[in-house]
C-alpha cells in the first residue's frame, strides 16, 4: 500500500502525465455521459422489452461492448464496433489486394490514406448498421416513440445521429490517444466492458446467497478461484510468451554478434495475441445484424443457433474461426520468406540449415508446430464464458472468465500501466512494479 501512494504521488508529480490522466479521464466521462442520452422521441421508461432483449444471448455480448448504450436507445447505441470492423476489413484488404498492400508501403501517407478509406468505410457500415437497429428497436418497443411521431419520419434524423454518435465516440478516442494517455479506442472499448462489471458482480452474489441451488459461499469462492486462473492465463496471452520449445530454440540461432551475443529469432507462442478473438467475434456478430431486420423467431434453428453464444454450435464454430484466423494472422504478421532474406543479409544463419529457401521452409514449419497449441489455448480461452455458464453462474458475470471482453480488459490495462511506467521512468522515478517491466500486448492498438 505504501508503494501505491508513493506512485501516485509521483504520477501526480509530473505536470505532463497529471494533464494526460485529467484529459484521458475528461473523456471517458464525457463518453459515458453521451451512453445516457437517449435518442430524441424517444421514451426511455418504455425501454422494457429491449432491455430484456439484450439481457442474454448474443445481444447481451453487443450491449456490453456498447457499455450498455445498445439497451438505452443511446446516440451512442452503436459504439466503436463498427470502425473495429472496418479495420478488419482494411486489415484483411492490405493483405490480399495488391493497391492497398502498396499504399501500406508507403510510410506515412500511406498510413493516413488507410486511415481515411477506414473511416469511409466506418461511415458505409453504419449506415447499413443504424436502420437494422432502428427496426428492432421498432420490433421491440414500438411504443417508445413519442405519439405524434411516425417511425418513417423519426428513421431518417435518428441514423443520421446513430453515425454521427458512433463517428464522435471514434474522435474521442483518437483525441485520447494524441492528448490522453493513449491507445484510446481500446480504451473506450474497455471503459464500455467495465461499467457491467458492478453490477453483474453484485448480481452473482445475490443469485449465489438467494437462490435454493446457487451453492452460497463455496460455490462463490469457487468462482473467484477459477477467474484468477484465467485472469492469469490471459495475462500470459496478452504479453506473450516469449521463448519457443527449446528443441528450436537450440536450433533457431543466427551468428549475428551484438555485443559478443548471439540473438534468437523473435519467435514467439502467441504471435497474433488477441486478434483472432476479435476478427472470429466480428463474423460471429453478423447473424445478428441480419436478424435485426426481420423477426428472430422466424428464423431458421441454425440462425436461432447462432444467436445463443452459450450454444454448443456457437462455440465450436467460434473456435475453428479462432484456430483459422491465428494461423491467418500470425501468416500475414511473420513472414519466413522475409525473415529469412534479412538473416542472409546480415550474414546470419540457422545451423544445419541452408541460407535462403531451406531457412524460409524451416521457420514455417517451426512457425506453424507452435502455432497450433497457441490456437487450441486462445479458443479455450474464448469459451470459457460457455464453460462458465455449466456452472450457473450469471450471465453477465459469466463473459468476464473469458472471451474477447476479458482479453481486452487485461490487455488494456497493461498497456496502460506500460504508458504510465515509461513517463515515470523517464522522470527517474520508480515504476508501478518494484521487479520487472509491464509488457504491453505487442498488436497494433486501435
Amino acid at each position: 500500500m505504501k508503494k501505491l501512494i508513493e506512485t501516485l504521488k509521483n504520477i501526480w508529480k509530473i505536470e505532463d502525465l497529471r494533464m494526460r490522466l485529467l484529459i484521458t479521464l475528461l473523456f471517458v466521462a464525457i463518453y459515458r455521459f453521451g451512453s445516457f442520452v437517449v435518442l430524441p422521441g424517444i421514451n426511455p421508461a418504455m425501454l422494457d422489452k429491449l432491455q430484456s432483449q439484450t439481457a442474454g444471448g448474443l445481444m447481451s455480448l453487443l450491449d456490453m461492448f456498447s457499455g450498455g448504450a445498445f439497451s438505452n436507445a443511446s446516440i451512442f447505441a452503436l459504439g466503436i464496433m463498427p470502425y473495429i470492423s472496418a479495420s478488419i476489413v482494411m486489415q484483411l484488404l492490405a493483405v490480399a489486394v495488391p493497391y492497398f498492400q502498396k499504399m501500406q508501403r508507403e510510410g506515412e501517407s500511406g498510413r493516413k490514406k488507410i486511415s481515411a478509406y477506414t473511416r469511409y468505410l466506418t461511415v458505409g457500415i453504419l449506415l447499413f448498421q443504424a436502420p437494422g437497429y432502428l427496426i428492432n428497436l421498432k420490433v421491440q418497443s414500438g411504443a417508445a416513440l413519442a405519439s405524434g411521431i411516425s417511425w418513417s419520419a423519426f428513421m431518417v434524423p435518428a441514423i443520421i445521429i446513430l453515425s454521427a454518435g458512433s463517428m464522435f465516440i471514434l474522435w474521442l478516442g483518437e483525441r485520447i490517444t494524441d492528448k490522453g494517455i493513449g491507445n484510446g479506442i481500446s480504451l473506450i472499448i474497455m471503459i464500455g466492458i467495465i461499467a457491467r462489471l458492478p453490477q453483474a458482480f453484485f448480481q452473482e452474489v445475490s443469485s449465489r446467497f438467494t437462490a435454493i441451488t446457487g451453492g452460497g459461499l463455496v460455490m462463490f469462492l469457487v468462482e473467484i478461484l477459477i477467474l484468477y486462473a484465467v485472469v492469469c492465463a490471459a495475462i500470459v496471452l496478452v504479453q506473450g510468451v516469449r521463448k519457443i520449445p527449446v528443441q528450436y530454440a537450440k536450433r533457431l540461432v543466427g551468428n549475428q554478434q551484438y555485443g559478443g551475443a548471439r540473438q534468437y529469432i523473435p519467435l514467439k507462442l502467441f504471435a497474433a495475441n488477441v486478434m483472432p478473438i476479435i476478427f472470429a467475434q466480428a463474423i460471429m456478430f453478423i447473424p445478428l445484424t441480419i436478424v435485426q431486420y426481420s423477426a428472430p423467431e422466424n428464423a431458421s434453428w441454425f440462425v436461432r443457433t447462432m444467436l445463443d453464444h452459450h450454444s454448443w454450435t456457437y462455440n465450436i464454430i467460434f473456435a475453428i474461426l479462432i484456430i483459422a484466423f491465428t494461423y491467418f494472422y500470425t501468416a500475414i504478421t511473420l513472414n519466413p520468406t522475409q525473415m529469412a532474406e534479412d538473416m542472409k543479409r546480415n550474414n546470419g544463419f540457422i545451423p544445419g540449415v541452408k541460407p535462403g529457401k531451406d531457412t524460409a521452409e524451416y521457420i514455417d514449419t517451426v512457425m506453424s508446430r507452435i502455432t497450433l497449441p497457441g490456437s487450441l489455448f486462445i479458443a479455450f480461452i474464448a469459451v470459457m464464458p460457455a464453460l462458465a455458464s455449466l456452472l450457473n453462474v450469471q450471465d453477465a458475470f459469466s463473459q468476464f472468465f473469458g472471451g474477447t471482453s476479458l482479453l481486452i480488459l487485461v490487455g488494456v490495462v497493461l498497456d496502460t500501466l506500460a504508458q504510465i511506467e515509461s513517463h515515470l521512468l523517464m522522470r527517474h522515478y520508480d515504476g508501478l512494479l518494484s521487479s520487472g517491466r509491464i509488457h504491453g500486448r505487442g498488436m497494433a492498438a486501435y
